[in-house]
């Protein structure tokens, strides 16, 4: 019974087509949108302050590994004393490679707002 239902055909009413020659053709002028050189300036300007700003965060990163070692030579001392000389430039290794990295952060921030 219902596969009857879906197999038969209903005719459908269709709206009367108008002739072609009735038909107004519609026209459309499409125009390129551009922005005048300074609006393009400045927004080269903040995307260069936005990256920059996105570089300098390993700073921060750097800050904290520098207080990090120092922290651990300071409990270093304080377990074994005897320790010190060794521990001090285990300290010194592990303070330049932490301040490299944030020199590194630094100075891709200023290749970013200088360089390109």
């Amino acid at each position: 019974m219902y596969a009857a239902r879906l197999c038969t055909r209903v005719p459908v009413a269709r709206p009367l087509v108008q002739p072609l020659a009735s038909v107004q053709p519609i026209l459309a002028v499409r125009t390129f949108q551009t922005t005048p050189k300074v609006m393009d300036e400045s927004l080269e300007q903040a995307a260069k302050f936005i990256g920059a700003g996105c570089a300098t965060v390993g700073v921060a990163g750097s800050g904290a590994g520098i207080g990090t070692v120092f922290g651990s030579l300071v409990e270093g001392y304080a377990r074994n004393p005897s320790l010190k000389n060794q521990l001090f430039s285990y300290c010194v290794l592990g303070f330049a490679l932490s301040e490299a990295m944030g020199l590194f952060c630094l100075m891709i921030a200023f290749m970013i707002l200088f360089a390109l």
